[in-house]
């Protein structure tokens, strides 16, 4: 038999990205893949490879230490998973530090090409608001095509009860697909990033949606349409300054750019933002401001 590390190696990456479906959290995730690694390792030479492939058996482990992880704890959502959108663009900003919100996943080229699909944050967000082991089932079916039978296996339970779990699951994301690959938008990013860094309001609406979404965290509030979106933005130039400098990234496969504002002295860490694109326009702005995002993302806090 193959030693350890070359039989699990391989994936790593791809186990990363199902904890973080799971968790909604990087660093919970990577954790969580540390923690699989080390019972599959103490585990090793129980190993049956006529029972499930080296691949089937880390999904079982990480899969079993997710759940145990997520037992009491409470959902990390998006701003739009609380409440309905703002009416007023002037409302002060006040974080609330005391809600795990959702984080975005880094640009990860190994884990992404690992995820091929239910990496989109809509996804992840949308899968929060299940219980744990229906997240589980979603996942392990529909984004990673496991029979019935083998998500039984890893879930010690029966294959009616997957298909029962499964059946409420895809009810409860409301048709949100795993499948479906974000549209990269590269031509609307550019335009936009040229936009902002000109602080051109009327420019960046003319990018949107007609209910263009932006949301906060971890400012529990978020916005809809075209124009209390320019009402906001005006209101960041005007606090901020219009000088800023956009550095081009991606976020769970989608486009992403960190926003960094000039203080004075340099341009600082502000932001960091991931897009959804709909038909060749911005539907959708995450806007992160949270450091534990920006040391996933390895932002550097001031532009060289």
């Amino acid at each position: 038999m193959p030693d350890f590390a070359t039989s699990t190696s391989p994936h790593r990456a791809e186990l990363v990205v199902h904890c973080y479906r799971l968790l909604g959290s990087v660093h919970e995730a990577e954790d969580l893949v540390q923690e699989t690694m080390l019972r599959a390792w103490r585990a090793w030479d129980r190993y049956d490879s006529a029972r499930a492939s080296v691949r089937t058996w880390l999904y079982r482990i990480a899969t079993n230490a997710c759940l145990t992880a997520l037992e009491g704890r409470a959902r990390r959502p998006l701003p739009t998973g609380l409440g309905g959108p703002g009416d007023d663009p002037m409302t002060p900003l006040v974080p609330a530090f005391d809600v795990p919100w959702l984080q975005p996943f880094p640009d990860d080229p190994a884990a992404l090409a690992a995820a091929r699909s239910g990496i989109r944050l809509a996804f992840v967000a949308a899968m929060q608001a299940l219980p744990p082991r229906q997240r589980a089932v979603l996942v392990l079916r529909d984004v990673l095509d496991f029979s019935a039978a083998e998500v039984a296996d890893l879930l010690d339970t029966t294959t009616a009860s997957v298909n029962s779990a499964l059946q409420r699951a895809r009810a409860g994301v409301e048709g949100i697909s795993g499948d479906e690959l974000p549209e990269s938008g590269e031509e609307v990013i550019d335009r936009y990033v040229r936009a902002f860094e000109a602080a051109d309001v009327d420019a960046l609406v003319a990018l949107l949606t007609d209910d263009v979404v932006m949301e906060m965290p971890p400012v529990p509030l978020w916005f809809s349409g075209r124009a209390d979106y320019g009402r906001f933005l005006t209101r960041v130039f005007d606090m901020r300054g219009p000088r800023w400098q956009l550095v081009r990234t991606t976020a769970n496969a989608q486009p992403a750019f960190a926003a960094y504002c000039w203080d004075g002295a340099a341009f600082r860490l502000h932001t960091l933002q991931v897009f959804s694109i709909d038909r060749g326009l911005v539907a959708h702005n995450a806007v992160f401001q949270d450091p534990a995002v920006f040391e996933a993302f390895g932002l550097a806090p001031v532009l060289g």
